[in-house]
């Protein structure tokens, strides 16, 4: 099972990428040129192909129904995490940052990713018990009912428990994503002096500033100087500006 998740998982991350150079390279002769990237930003890293192809390798192994991922990204949709930028300008171009993996976000994704497993999980389970013989109630309520009867648990806190990790760890991404310190921007370029433990290491990206939208992508390996380089670009959008 765990080599049909990695070639399954691996299949999407080949194709995501090819996506997005395709749109890099679009925005980079059509968008603005706009040095100032100052002020409060959100991206939202999408978790729905990841989960859906993890809960459909695990679901693959109940007996006798079938289940295809496609069945799994209808009931897995808009599953996503936030992080925040903050760019708060101290001087042109230049000022201190900010950015953080909200927990309260990772907490909603995470719950909304298992109960959508719950519900294919119920479905799968009623088919089985229908092929099996079983002449008593199919409905949700009874389905959850014998779940909690059997293994002493609601649906969701079973797979929760004992199914798959749907999602990367809160760690994991707080390692990846959580930091501060200073920045630089100039001619497309964000250098942020990242701040950890005593040590200052410096990550460069590429940016694009189009309208509400702030891209950031890396073409360097920031892994040897001990961080974790991101393949993916990162579009991060800011609130609206209300007016007094």
């Amino acid at each position: 099972m765990g080599r049909i998740i990695k070639n399954t998982i691996f299949t999407l991350v080949f194709l995501t990428l090819s996506a997005s150079t395709a749109i890099l390279a679009y925005l980079h002769f059509t968008a603005s040129k706009d040095e100032d990237i100052s002020g409060e930003w959100t991206a939202y890293l999408d978790m729905t192909e990841q989960a859906s192809a993890i809960a459909y390798s695990w679901l693959q192994d109940i007996e006798a129904v079938s289940v295809s991922l496609e069945d799994m990204e209808s009931y897995m949709q808009d599953l996503t995490i936030s992080v925040h930028l903050t760019l708060d300008a101290a001087k042109p171009s230049e000022g201190t940052f900010r950015c953080i993996v909200l927990p309260e976000s990772y907490d909603a994704c995470e719950r909304a990713a298992y109960e959508a497993f719950a519900q294919a999980f119920q479905a799968l389970l009623a088919e089985r018990l229908r092929i099996a013989g079983y002449e008593g109630e199919m409905d949700p309520g009874a389905i959850e009912a014998l779940v909690t009867e059997t293994f002493g648990m609601s649906t969701v806190s079973y797979l929760m428990s004992c199914g798959p990790a749907l999602l990367p760890s809160l760690e994991d991404l707080q390692i990846q994503y959580d930091c501060s310190g200073v920045y630089e921007a100039e001619e497309g370029v964000l250098v942020r002096q990242i701040e950890a433990g005593g040590l200052v290491t410096a990550r460069e990206e590429h940016y694009i500033r189009e309208d509400s939208r702030l891209i950031l992508f890396e073409e360097t390996d920031s892994s040897a100087s001990g961080l974790i380089s991101n393949p993916f670009p990162m579009i991060y959008t800011s609130a609206p500006q209300q007016n007094p």
